[in-house]
Order: structure tokens, then C-alpha cells, then sequence
């Protein structure tokens, strides 16, 4: 998506929409094999322990953005 973004000048709006139309199944899953019992072919984690997984993960992106700054945009003026 990035790509057809930056090289190919797509419609930011349709590409976010398009990423997130395909990424959100894939979370999903991702989800749903970390709290499903083994028996169900999951990895038995339950769904707290899931959340808090999740959490981190978004928590750690977020701070990681704060202080990086990497997705500022600079406007030239």
C-alpha cells in the first residue's frame, strides 16, 4: 500500500481503507489463534492475556512513534 501511495500517487483515503480491509481479518486471527484452547488449534492463551499482548504491542508502536518522530511529515514552506 505504501508503494501505490508513494510511487504511484493512489488516493491516500482508498489506501488506507484498502490496508485496513486487509489487515483487520489478518489481526483477527492472529487473535484468535493466540486465545483459542489447543484443542481448537490455538495456542490456549485466553482472551486476557491476548489483550495485554496486543496492548503492548500498540502501546510500545505508539511511544516508539512519540519519540522517534519518524512519522512526522516536514512541510516546506
Amino acid at each position: 500500500m505504501y508503494i501505490a501511495h508513494r510511487y504511484f500517487r493512489a488516493n491516500a483515503i482508498l489506501v488506507f481503507w484498502i490496508a485496513y480491509i486487509l489487515t483487520r481479518p489478518l489481526g483477527a486471527s492472529l487473535g484468535d489463534y493466540l486465545s483459542q484452547a489447543p484443542a481448537d488449534g490455538g495456542l490456549g492463551l485466553g482472551t486476557i492475556i491476548t489483550s495485554v499482548i496486543f496492548l503492548v504491542a500498540i502501546l510500545s508502536t505508539v511511544i516508539y512513534l512519540i519519540r522517534t518522530k519518524k512519522d512526522v511529515i516536514a512541510i516546506k514552506m
